[in-house]
């Protein structure tokens, strides 16, 4: 008898074993008894009638994450794709719910977002719905916590993580910002080069009035050098005009000196006589004299003009 009971026992204990289940933390295990809900437990060590009762599924308590693609058009007419982000967990007091009432929880989710998404875009144009994406995702938020509480779901938050238009809408937007970038770089160009003329014109008429400067201080110094001069020979016995004549013949030939020095000057043909410097001096007086007496007789019909003029006004 006793080599029979050994199976029996053996089979016993088996059966005991198989009563005994574990629950992973952040999960919630369903147990039926005939097919019929018993209860729920949750993360720790369990014990369940072999044969009767049985695990009819486990819930995942983690926060989850779908991802959905959903393409649709815009405004103006632009086909788009976005893809939504959505965020969830089952509450943990409507388990039962969560398990007994939805199928499919993703595909229920996945219809939500493309009716929410398909409703909210064709009222933007593409550029509204890159700068109004949160606009979106919160419109989805609100759809689907309103949707999916009664079946024991939580949205904890969606997102829309991507926008992608037709390949040619991309291109031409590209194009079109490429033209922008290119004209603000030719406006900044234009003011470089406007900048460097005004820069350049300003630097040649500050060259132009130095170099007057320098040399009208430099024809003042020669006149007051050539004033010295005359000065110091008069105080050796020579005249103003024998003065003015040795020194007309001493800048002639300083004058000759210097462009022979010049080793890469021009062809240039000047007298060279001793009576060169006379004759230049006698043309400066005769130039100088013919000069004052223009002057003379100009200052006189102006002071006759004026006369006239206050006669007639009287």
């Amino acid at each position: 008898m006793g080599l029979y009971l050994i199976p029996l026992i053996i089979l016993s204990f088996i059966i005991l074993i198989s009563g005994i289940f574990t629950v992973k933390q952040q999960t919630s295990a369903i147990v039926e008894r005939f097919g019929k809900f018993l209860s729920i437990r949750n993360s720790g060590l369990h014990f369940k009638i072999p044969v009767f009762d049985r695990i009819a599924g486990r819930i995942n308590l983690k926060i989850q994450q779908l991802d959905v693609l959903v393409e649709t058009k815009t405004k103006d007419d632009v086909f788009v794709r976005l893809k939504i982000s959505v965020q969830f967990q089952v509450i943990k007091e409507k388990v039962y719910d969560a398990f007994y009432k939805l199928e499919n929880p993703h595909d229920q989710i996945t219809s939500y977002v493309f009716d929410v998404v398909r409703a909210e875009v064709p009222k933007m144009k593409l550029d509204d719905v890159f700068e109004r994406k949160d606009d979106i995702a919160i419109a989805v938020k609100q759809e689907l916590n309103e949707a999916m509480v009664n079946y024991g779901y939580d949205i904890i938050k969606t997102l829309v993580t991507d926008i992608d238009p037709d390949m040619q809408v991309k291109e031409a937007m590209n194009r079109i910002n490429a033209a922008e970038r290119e004209k603000v770089a030719a406006e900044y160009e234009a003011e470089a080069e406007r900048i460097k003329i005004v820069a350049k014109a300003r630097a040649e008429a500050e060259s132009k009035r130095l170099q007057g400067q320098g040399i009208a201080d430099q024809r003042r110094e020669i006149a007051r050098g050539l004033e010295e001069s005359v000065d110091v020979l008069n105080n050796v016995g020579i005249n103003s005009q024998e003065a003015s004549a040795l020194i007309v013949v001493t800048q002639h030939y300083d004058t000759l000196q210097s462009i022979g020095e010049e080793t890469n000057s021009n062809l240039i043909l000047l007298p060279n006589s001793p009576q060169a410097g006379s004759d230049m001096l006698n043309n400066m007086i005769a130039s100088f004299t013919a000069s004052n007496q223009i002057g003379e007789e100009m200052k006189k019909q102006n002071a006759k003009k004026g006369l006239g003029g206050k006669k007639t006004s009287d």
